[in-house]
């Protein structure tokens, strides 16, 4: 048994940390689960967020459940998502980044836990299909039905073979019958049109609580082609384990949770939704695919995972933002040949709007070169691209803001692309009462790109200089005062625009000698 691919493992990991919750006392999932832990990410900082683990679940019918649910335990907080990965949470990086660079495939075993459970056939729906399982409601008030949210949904190119796995919602509307979002911004989307060029059904799978860096990967918006089981075994060190499918030619882990087998419709679709979505608004009703069920396999009363998502910050904002970061640092630096970029940080209140890169000094062509290469990537990632100098934090709003309010003419400074994706922001979607418009792109966005970065000798940032802020921290430490946590800028610095005599008289003003300096302005008076 492999213990780093089997999720039981890391959910001991978080509590053994004292990163996980246990709740004992019934709560119903319908109403009360989500509201519970969306309360962590509405009143605590982050360092305080934990995962739960709720193990006596019900519903408003009454029902109770043999297995679990547990949220959170993916990326409630940074801390948890390493644990998830492996690593300290100074090594993701280096870890997602090794990861893109060398992938590895998965490993084909003959059975897994997976497969304790099988229902197919005549005995598909001998414990009510999918509603044998707890899924929760996500936004109770608004949501019309229970979805899954940890969602790896396995499908392949039927012309390649290459297989993707996505993260896309899914409704359960029946016990043998699903609706999900799948739309031509998704690789799973591409699989499907395929299947119905070619007049058949698309084979998918949905695997629940597999290990945790499929879920991160499955997510991550990796490039056509580049397999998300690949890249997940190297950022867990190792293959992950594959069992084939009862009932469709797909390969699953081992060690998952629960796996839902069936086929995508390509005869027809149906309404889905209203469902919260991650931009913080709901997502409305739309015309979407069908899954049909044909097996349901899972280990012995199953853990339910899911993701808690809608109003950021939430665990889904947070797992999208470290795999955005570092798979556009990837992207810029080993495949748009650009050496000078430093960093890519999404902010995680939009994380698919506001994208900062922080690069060297370099040529303005470069600059641009960067701006464009991300607006380029994917048609809904990037509202506004900020290009920073390297004295600039991209994580702190404060840096940013202080670096667009000074540093940019907007005149010469800022590019509007217009006919982009508007993906699943309502700012690009008038309301209508004709959910079949809603199907089409027929609204488009756009995007703003901003050269942030200084063009020319600045004078110097108006903090005390370094060796006089770090005897300030000295004393600060001596009398006991609350820690401190340095912000980008922490201490002054020149940045081109500063003579030798002003650095000459502000040497002779901290030695007290500043009256010289007013004699030499005396001397160079002038008449009104």
């Amino acid at each position: 048994m492999s213990v780093k691919q089997d999720l039981r493992t890391h959910i001991q990991l978080l509590d053994s940390k004292e990163k996980l919750h246990r709740i004992t006392r019934s709560i119903n999932k319908d109403t009360e689960l989500m509201p519970l832990v969306r309360w962590q990410f509405r009143g605590l900082e982050e360092e305080q967020r934990r995962g739960f683990l709720f193990e006596n679940v019900t519903d408003s019918r009454g029902r109770t459940f043999n297995g679990s649910v547990a949220v959170g335990i993916y990326a409630a907080s940074t801390e948890i998502y390493s644990l998830g990965m492996g690593c300290p949470p100074e090594k993701v990086r280096e870890r997602w980044l090794e990861a893109q660079a060398r992938p590895l495939p998965p490993n084909i075993v003959e059975t897994g836990p997976v497969h304790d459970e099988v229902h197919m056939g005549d005995s598909l729906l001998e414990h009510g299909g999918i509603e044998e399982f707890p899924i929760p409601i996500s936004t109770p008030g608004f949501d019309i039905a229970p979805y899954t949210t940890a969602s790896n949904w396995v499908t392949k190119d039927p012309q390649s073979g290459w297989t993707n796995v996505g993260n896309y919602r899914g409704q359960v509307k029946g016990p043998d019958r699903m609706g999900m979002f799948i739309s031509p911004r998704n690789h799973g989307w591409n699989h499907w049109d395929l299947a119905r060029q070619q007049g058949k059904p698309l084979e998918a799978a949905l695997v629940i609580g597999g290990p945790p860096t499929i879920t991160f990967t499955s997510g991550s918006r990796i490039p056509y082609g580049v397999e998300e089981y690949a890249v997940a075994g190297s950022l867990l060190g190792e293959p992950i384990d594959m069992v084939r499918c009862k009932t469709v030619d797909l390969l699953v882990p081992a060690y998952a949770e629960l796996v839902i087998e069936g086929r995508i419709s390509t005869e027809y679709i149906e309404p889905e939704a209203p469902f919260g979505e991650y931009t913080g608004y709901m997502g409305p009703r739309v015309y979407n695919a069908v899954f049909e069920i044909t097996a349901i396999t899972h280990r012995k009363n199953p853990i339910f995972c899911a993701i808690i998502s809608q109003m950021p910050p939430s665990e889904s904002s947070k797992m999208k933002k470290i795999a955005q970061d570092n798979n556009y640092l990837h992207y810029l630096k080993n495949q748009c040949n650009l050496p000078d970029v430093l960093d890519v940080t999404f902010d995680e209140i939009a994380v698919d709007s506001w994208c900062v890169i922080r690069m060297r000094r370099c040529n303005p062509a470069i600059v641009w070169q960067a701006l464009y290469a991300v607006a380029g990537r994917n048609s809904t990632v990037g509202k506004m691209v900020i290009a920073v100098d390297e004295d600039i934090d991209p994580g702190d709003m404060e840096s940013v803001v202080w670096a667009l309010s000074y540093r940019v003419q907007p005149e010469h400074d800022m590019r509007v692309l217009p006919y982009r994706s508007a993906g699943l922001d309502p700012s690009g979607h008038p309301p209508t009462n004709d959910i079949a418009d809603n199907t089409v792109q027929k609204n488009f966005g756009s995007v703003c790109l901003v050269n942030a970065m200084r063009k020319f000798a600045y004078p110097p940032v108006s903090l005390p200089a370094k060796p006089h802020m770090e005897q300030a921290k000295k004393i600060w430490e001596e009398l006991g005062l609350p820690g401190l946590k340095p912000r980008v800028p922490w201490h002054g610095y020149e940045l081109g625009e500063w003579s030798e005599r002003d650095r000459e008289e502000a040497e002779w003003a901290i030695r007290g000698e500043y009256s010289r300096t007013g004699e030499r302005a005396k001397e160079e008076r002038k008449q009104v």
